[in-house]
């Protein structure tokens, strides 16, 4: 039996390296080139790597290879990996692992495919990463309820696990996009629209399987295996475990109220200036996000666009809303309703009026994958008048950039993320006031992945002397220069520390690793 295979793997010395199976990030293992500077993989044996997995592997002369190839951001269609490997289970993980390891040859590790900067695509493309070996957890995705907890796999898209566990009766906090992958959105900590009501996704497990490079599946806790653990646990993917599957603790399902108000741009300085100091400190059970749009979208001008949810008592809703509304302009339009918990994430995946089958990108699915630049801020601080007015003014940019859709999307932290101390867990930014996203959509003739890019990162390096330098490890941008820092704040010497202890020779690497 080949050395690489599952149980030839054990008697391999330990390598100490790990990968994350996340949506965001990816493991690039350090490989011997050729004279072009490409990974040596022509000694790969890949017919022996097809016989010892029991899922299924694409390479690039295989029908599945173009569709498996994908991910979700349209722009990284050229990427080519050299192979992608749907996992059936932990035993295959690790054995691509011994695989890549004996063949000199990068891997790549993909949960839902989210990775803004592309590096779960496999490299060959645009991000200027080398062609990898992909390993897809997107087949991991069975969601088990039982009583309080749910077992859920690392491949699982939310908007299955939002119905399987809405069905039970049962509730995690998470983001509002569809095809993310739970693993992507866990290991990176986790925010969403329960958030403020529930805490970080990260805040729910309590424990994981994590394969590691020496074929050893762990079951890391509170008990077991700390540390990894503790840095799976808001240290984004792709540093310190390739995860299988999590086990959270659920809360009941509630009911939720959710809201849409806007207002004409015009209003702008007086709704952000009073919205971001009011929505972080709000009652812990409601949470908003506030938008500002423009770009070809909005012909008409930009637009400003308040949403979120209430968990309290339905009647209870004006109220609250009222220590945003009595300081502002009356909004142009304002609608609510009351939804069920599966309801309420449905709506707010687009999937109202889409069976959950089909709610998805892939083959039989009914979404729509849509190209995008993106980066971020976490912000401490409160934006002074002069910092609404670069805000405002790179939102009326939006208009001129040539861009579908441009600008900025603020997310109300606070509530129960601050219940757990900065150093509970490898999220580092619990009393920070909000996640900031800067996004450009293009597509269909209209815009470019380079127009994209400068205008959010031009956008955020505005922004930068009011809100810093800290982002969301979640929405990766490959050309942050401090990225531990700004990542993971005080944690990052933490983090590093636990890298050296599973990662001792560096087997793995990534662009931005701890």
């Amino acid at each position: 039996m080949d050395r690489w295979s599952r149980r030839g793997l054990l008697t391999l010395g330990a390598v100490g390296a790990l990968a994350a199976c996340s949506g965001d990030p990816s493991r690039t293992a350090p490989t011997p080139t050729g004279p072009s500077g490409s990974p040596s993989a022509g000694t790969a044996n890949w017919s022996q790597l097809r016989r010892h997995v029991t899922g299924s592997l694409a390479l690039p002369k295989d029908p599945a290879y173009d569709t498996v190839r994908l991910l979700e951001n349209p722009r990284y269609d050229d990427n080519h990996p050299l192979g992608v490997l749907t996992v059936s289970g932990a035993d295959d993980v690790a054995t691509a692992l011994s695989f890549a390891q004996d063949s000199g040859i990068p891997i790549a590790i993909r949960s839902g495919g989210h990775s803004y900067p592309g590096w779960s695509g496999g490299g060959g493309g645009r991000t200027g990463l080398p062609r990898a070996l992909v390993i897809d957890c997107r087949s991991l995705d069975t969601v088990t309820v039982d009583g309080t907890t749910a077992t859920i796999g690392a491949g699982a898209a939310l908007a299955p696990v939002y119905a399987a566990l809405g069905t039970a009766g049962r509730a995690i906090a998470g983001g509002s996009c569809a095809t993310v992958g739970i693993a992507g959105l866990t290991l990176g900590g986790g925010v969403g629209v329960l958030t403020r009501a529930m805490g970080l996704t990260c805040d729910a497990v309590t424990s994981m399987d994590v394969v590691t490079a020496d074929a050893t599946l762990r079951t890391v806790d509170a008990d077991h295996d700390p540390d990894l653990f503790w840095a799976l646990r808001g240290g984004g993917g792709g540093h310190v475990g390739v995860v299988t599957s999590f086990v959270f603790a659920t809360q009941p399902a509630p009911t939720l109220g959710t809201f849409f108000l806007t207002w004409p741009i015009a209003s702008a300085p007086e709704v952000i200036a009073a919205w971001q100091e009011w929505a972080p400190s709000a009652d812990a059970r409601l949470w908003s996000t506030l938008k500002a749009l423009g770009g070809e979208k909005h012909p008409d001008g930009p637009t400003l666009l308040l949403s979120g949810t209430w968990v309290g008592a339905q009647s209870s809703l004006d109220g609250q809303l009222s220590g945003l509304l009595d300081q502002v302009p009356a909004p142009a339009s304002r609608s609510s309703d009351v939804r069920s918990y599966g309801e309420a994430m449905a709506s707010y995946a687009g999937c109202s009026n889409i069976p959950v089958a089909q709610c998805n990108t892939g083959p039989g699915g009914s979404l729509t994958r849509e190209a995008f630049g993106a980066t971020s801020h976490v912000a401490y601080d409160v934006l002074p008048a002069g910092g609404i007015t670069t805000l405002l003014d790179h939102v009326q940019d939006a208009q001129s950039s040539g861009l579908l859709e441009a600008g900025i999307s603020m997310d109300a932290l606070g509530g129960r993320v601050q219940d757990l101390a900065a150093d509970a867990t490898a999220f580092g930014h619990r009393s920070a006031l909000m996640t900031v996203q800067y996004t450009a959509t293009f597509g269909d003739g209209v815009g470019s992945a380079g127009a994209a890019d400068s205008y959010v990162r031009g956008f955020r390096s505005a922004m930068v002397p009011s809100w810093g330098e800290h982002a969301y490890v979640n929405y990766s941008d490959s050309t942050l220069t401090d990225f531990r820092s700004a990542y993971f704040a005080d944690n990052a010497d933490r983090l590093a520390t636990v890298r050296e202890q599973y990662d001792a020779s560096g087997f793995f690497t990534q662009p931005q690793d701890f």
